[in-house]
């Protein structure tokens, strides 16, 4: 199923022990376009720390009640490694982490999630370490979602509109498709951009640049067909 990342925001994160909190930001990987961690707000509990919690860990999403579970205890997201808040993710801390809860590294295998299309753990005899060498890159490239909205979409002709959201799917945790509120060249609508479009995130300009004209965006949204890889 897809969701709306923003829709998720403030839903309530409960271990297997208790709540811890409840989800505030995600990080997303813009090299494969998955949605790597989420961020936590714990509230007085952990004051000071940046909860990261990956995929690996999602248990049962509870649209009614506004909750999603974890399959870790209270005292294994207290004692995991830790990271400044104030400094991005390193492949280090990430080598750290997963090796923390044994989990196989996403960045070993050519699959979104290492070997495979989902954040499941495989069986032992299929296991892998999570210090493989990462087949694309060292760095981890991770983005926050609440950043990168509001970034505006850069055409080759120019400014298309902001992300307003992210469309994502809550079996692969992959990104699929960018929500985008048009300028005043297409009445402001809103309109969805596939992440294979996206050729470059910019931080220092504020702009996602991507490989579709303002035409191709009006003719696919007067479709009603979200872009895709054409």
């Amino acid at each position: 199923m897809l969701h709306n990342l923003k829709a998720l925001h403030g839903f309530k994160l409960a271990a297997t022990d208790g709540d811890i909190g409840h989800i505030k930001d995600f990080y997303f990987d813009d090299y494969s376009w998955a949605v790597r961690y989420l961020v936590v707000d714990t509230g007085s509990w952990l004051t000071g720390r940046l909860v990261l919690i990956a995929p690996y860990a999602f248990g049962f999403l509870d649209l009614a009640n506004r909750t999603l579970s974890l399959k870790l205890t209270k005292a294994q997201i207290e004692h995991a490694p830790s990271i400044d808040a104030h400094k991005p993710v390193s492949r280090q801390f990430e080598q750290d982490y997963y090796s923390y809860y044994g989990w196989p590294g996403y960045w070993s295998g050519g699959g979104l999630w290492g070997m495979g299309g989902y954040p499941v753990l495989l069986p032992a005899p299929n296991a892998f370490d999570a210090r493989m060498d990462y087949v694309h890159r060292e760095d981890p490239n991770l983005r926050s979602a609440a950043t990168v909205t509001g970034y505006h979409i850069e055409t080759p002709e120019g400014d298309a509109g902001h992300v307003t959201d992210f469309k994502v799917d809550d079996r692969s945790w992959s990104v699929r498709d960018l929500a985008v509120e048009a300028g005043h060249w297409y009445a402001g609508k809103e309109v969805l951009i596939t992440t294979t479009k996206v050729d470059r995130i910019s931080h220092p300009e504020s702009k996602v640049h991507v490989s579709l004209s303002k035409e191709d965006i009006r003719h696919t949204s007067d479709h009603h067909v979200v872009l895709a890889g054409c």
